[in-house]
């Protein structure tokens, strides 16, 4: 009895343990699926830093960092971050931050003065880097200490949920590139060039060997600084030998056009254009960022690709979670692969985007390159500029979809960024309304990311003339304060307090459109357009509406754009039947509701032979509906 009492109490004990083992495994499992993410859309913020925070009013032509003001990385405080998150952002592009060339005097922290000959702006280009290894000291309060500012600004990013992405420009660096900060052991640009030669391999630098460099004649009344005076404004700079310039110009005396505020770096390309570096094999356009790595360690490389590489895993290093490489296809495609494949072994989810602008460059750029994402530029963003002008048709969106569908979720869409003009300004569409079934359609069409560039949200017109440019883009090169923007900053509240009606209502609207597209399933998921179907089998729906479908197996989503300024229209949109079926809907009435303002309801009539809703669409009026 004793034996079987203590055999029947141990039978119980296991059983009690096999049970609470098999809870643990569920509850186990059920966290797995609770914290495993459903891939999403992700949101880029680019901002152009110094002028962010700016609440300075001046904005007087070529006006000095004393006169017009400048922001600062502290200016992006918890508040500022935590507003910027809300409107639907996933990262925030610090534009400008790496240290390039600038008029206002900083020798007291013992940086050298920058010559007005070869310096756009008074404020400079961001894109002509003198030290690499530093930031912009214009966006410090400390100078001294502004790397450990930026470094900070990177933890608050962080902090408030966003993924910071700051610029590396491969191609080309500033006219008088030196680097103070460079770690030891690093050697700067063109320190040790062999200056006698056109071209080495190893070379950082193409020269002129005997002729100097003789700065651009001036022409159209253009005048350094509008013509204010400094000490080194002479017309003059001392470089010999001459460098050929960053845009490719191999003149001495580059055109005014041209860069010539910069300097082409040499990636073992010769001037004849052969390449003295090792191709990358057959088939790696198939292989992974891992086996791309693993193919560059037993291969020696040009200088200048290692200096790069060094450069990019510095910041890493230090938290950025992704680089924004200008004017990527002026750079060869293996240089990329060396780099791009050493960032991943370092950070695997790093957010690698590029500037080219060549379609015919596109799959060897994402495939072999190691690219996560490419500019759509001269596809989709010329065509919905072109609808949003009033000329162009939306029957030339639906090609696009088709031509990129391989490299879809690759091609980031935009409607705005610092190179282009604003959407407001009469230049591209004089009304910031008119973007909205614009970046409707940018924002949901495909899987890839979307970029706003900042005071788009508020239908900034980049109507100021600061000095160097002209008005419809807000100014890169000079000090001043973006109007939109300050109003909404609000000295500093973040609140939009100081914003008109139209701002705000704007503003509503994108942060609406962007929540949506972070947190939607089906936008990851299947396309198929409904416009040419509807074009042909549709009354009073024309050239100036838009429509498709996204879908995933838990969301179903039936998009409509109206791109008419001036007028609404009432039709029948038809969803043929192959899509019916794939949808897999009974015959009946389905509830149909906009995810936007959730104010607008319609029924889907569904038959065997396809199926249809009654949609009435305002002006410039979007609907993403979502089939309940």
């Amino acid at each position: 009895m004793f034996k079987q009492g203590i055999v029947s109490i141990a039978m119980i004990f296991l059983v009690l343990i096999s049970c609470d083992s098999k809870k643990k495994n569920i509850l186990k499992e059920s966290n797995k699926a609770e914290t495993a993410t459903t891939p999403k859309k992700e949101v880029v913020y680019q901002v152009f830093t110094r002028l962010f925070g700016n609440t300075n009013e001046t904005n007087k032509p070529w006006g000095t960092i004393e006169e017009n003001g400048v922001g600062k990385f502290n200016d992006f405080t918890d508040k500022a971050l935590s507003e910027i998150k809300d409107l639907g952002v996933t990262h925030i592009w610090y534009t400008g931050v790496p240290h390039h060339d600038v008029i206002t005097d900083y020798t007291a922290y013992g940086i050298s003065n920058d010559d007005p000959d070869v310096v756009k702006g008074r404020a400079g280009s961001p894109y002509a880097v003198k030290d690499y290894y530093n930031v912009n000291p214009d966006l410090a309060e400390n100078p001294a200490e502004r790397l450990q500012e930026f470094e900070a600004l990177i933890e608050r990013s962080h902090q408030a949920g966003l993924k910071v992405i700051i610029d590396i420009v491969p191609n080309h660096v500033a006219r008088n590139y030196k680097s103070i900060s460079k770690p030891e052991g690093v050697t700067d640009f063109g320190e040790t060039d062999d200056k006698t030669v056109v071209y080495s391999v190893n070379n950082n630098f193409y020269y002129n060997p005997g002729e100097p460099f003789v700065v651009p004649e001036r022409r159209n009344g253009y005048v350094p600084l509008g013509g204010s005076k400094h000490a080194l404004l002479d017309g003059k700079f001392d470089e010999n030998p001459s460098k050929w310039t960053g845009n490719g110009s191999r003149l001495s005396q580059p055109d005014p056009n041209d860069w010539y505020e910069t300097v082409k770096i040499n990636y073992g390309v010769t001037p004849e254009g052969h390449h003295d570096f090792d191709s990358l094999p057959d088939g790696f356009d198939t292989k992974d960022y891992k086996a791309h790595f693993d193919f560059w360690q037993d291969k020696t490389v040009p200088d200048s690709w290692v200096k790069f590489k060094d450069i990019a895993l510095y910041w890493t290093a230090k938290g950025v979670d992704g680089f924004r490489y200008d004017m990527a296809e002026m750079v060869p495609v293996e240089f990329w692969s060396y780099m791009n494949s050493a960032i991943k072994m370092e950070n695997p989810k790093a957010f690698l985007l590029a500037e080219v602008y060549n379609p015919s460059l596109y799959r060897d750029y994402i495939r072999k390159g190691k690219m996560d994402y490419l500019y759509d530029k001269v596809q989709l963003y010329d065509t919905l500029k072109h609808v949003m002008q009033g000329w162009g048709k939306t029957d030339d969106i639906v090609p696009i979809q088709s031509d990129l569908s391989d490299i879809e979720h690759h091609m980031l869409h935009f409607l705005e960024n610092h190179d282009e003009q604003r959407i407001a300004s009469p230049e591209f569409a004089g009304n910031a309304f008119k973007a909205k079934p614009a970046i409707v359609v940018s924002a949901t069409i495909s899987t890839s990311p979307t970029l706003i560039y900042f005071g788009q949200e508020f239908g900034e017109p980049g109507a100021e003339d600061l000095g160097f440019g002209d008005p419809s883009r807000t100014s890169i090169f000079d000090y001043g304060s973006v109007p939109t923007l300050r109003r909404w900053v609000n000295d500093k509240q973040f609140d939009g307090g100081q914003s008109t009606s139209e701002e705000l209502e704007l503003y509503d609207f994108y942060k609406r459109l962007l929540n949506f597209t972070i947190s939607s399933e089906a936008l990851m998921g299947n396309y198929q357009d409904l416009h040419d179907y509807n074009t042909h089998n549709t009354g009073d729906y024309g050239l100036k509406q838009f429509s498709y479908v996204r879908w995933s197996e838990n969301e179903k989503l039936i998009i409509v754009n109206n791109f008419d300024a001036d007028y609404g229209t009432e039709f029948y949109l038809k969803l043929p039947k192959e899509l019916v079926d794939a949808w897999q809907l009974k015959p009946g009435e389905h509830m149909l509701e906009d995810q936007l303002y959730k104010s607008y309801q319609t029924l889907l009539q569904v038959s065997e032979n396809g199926a249809e809703a009654k949609i009435a669409v305002n002006p410039l009026q979007s609907f993403i509906f979502k089939l309940q």
